[in-house]
C-alpha cells in the first residue's frame, strides 16, 4: 500500500488536488475532518481543551471555533498548546483509517494534512506532496472566495510554515497557482508516474 501525505497552505489548491486523488482511485483520509471529530462533544480531546482554555472555548456543550481562534490565532504558545492536545488524537485515527484501507484493499491511500509540515510527521510516507501557490495568489482567494480582508488573509498565510518549508519536506511540488483544471492535470501525471499497477 503506497501513503502519500499531500500539504499545502490554505487557498493552494491542497482541496482540489485532494479530490482529484479520491477520483483517481485513492483513498483520501483528510485530516481536517479527524481533527473535527477529535474535539466533538463529549470527546476527550474537548475535555482537555477546555481544561486548557477553559469555559470560553465552548458553547452548548460544542467547541466555540471562533472564541478558540481568536485565543489562539495570535498566540504561538497557545496555538502550539492546542495543536498538542489535537495532533496526537489525529494521528491515532489516521493510523485506524491506515489500517481499514489496507483492510479493504486499498492500493493508495492519500492522507490530506494541512499542517504536516507544522506537525513533523512527513516521515511517516513513503511519498510527501506540496501544493504551492505564491502568497498574492492565495490572498486573492481568500478575499474573493471566502470574503476575508487582506490583512485577515495575510494573517492566516503567515500562521502557517512557509512554501519554503513545506517544499523542503515534499518530494514532489505541484503548482497551484492556475486554474483548477491545470492543477489537476498536474495530479493525473503525477499519478502516472508514481502510483503503480493502477
Amino acid at each position: 500500500m503506497l501513503r502519500i501525505a499531500l500539504t499545502g497552505g490554505i487557498a493552494a489548491g491542497k482541496s482540489t488536488a485532494s479530490a482529484r486523488f479520491g477520483e483517481l482511485g485513492a483513498t483520501v483520509v483528510d485530516h481536517d475532518i479527524l481533527a473535527r471529530r477529535a474535539v466533538e462533544p463529549g470527546s476527550a480531546g474537548l475535555v482537555e481543551i477546555v481544561r486548557a482554555f477553559g469555559d470560553r472555548a465552548v458553547r452548548d456543550g460544542a467547541l466555540d471555533r471562533a472564541a478558540l481562534a481568536a485565543i489562539v490565532f495570535h498566540d504561538p504558545a497557545a496555538r502550539a498548546q492546542l495543536d498538542a492536545i489535537v495532533h496526537p488524537y489525529v494521528f491515532a485515527m489516521a493510523r485506524a483509517a491506515d489500517k481499514q484501507a489496507r483492510a479493504d484493499g486499498a492500493q493508495v491511500v492519500v492522507h490530506d494534512i494541512p499542517l504536516l509540515v507544522e506537525a513533523g510527521g512527513g516521515e511517516d510516507y513513503d511519498l510527501v506532496v506540496t501544493i504551492a501557490a505564491p502568497e498574492e495568489v492565495r490572498v486573492a482567494r481568500m478575499v474573493e472566495s471566502r470574503g476575508m480582508s487582506r490583512d485577515d488573509a495575510l494573517a492566516r498565510i503567515r500562521s502557517q510554515a512557509s512554501d519554503a518549508e513545506r517544499s523542503a519536506a515534499a518530494d514532489t511540488v505541484l503548482d497551484g497557482s492556475g486554474t483548477a483544471e491545470a492543477l489537476r492535470a498536474q495530479v493525473d501525471e503525477y499519478w502516472q508516474v508514481h502510483v503503480p499497477a493502477h
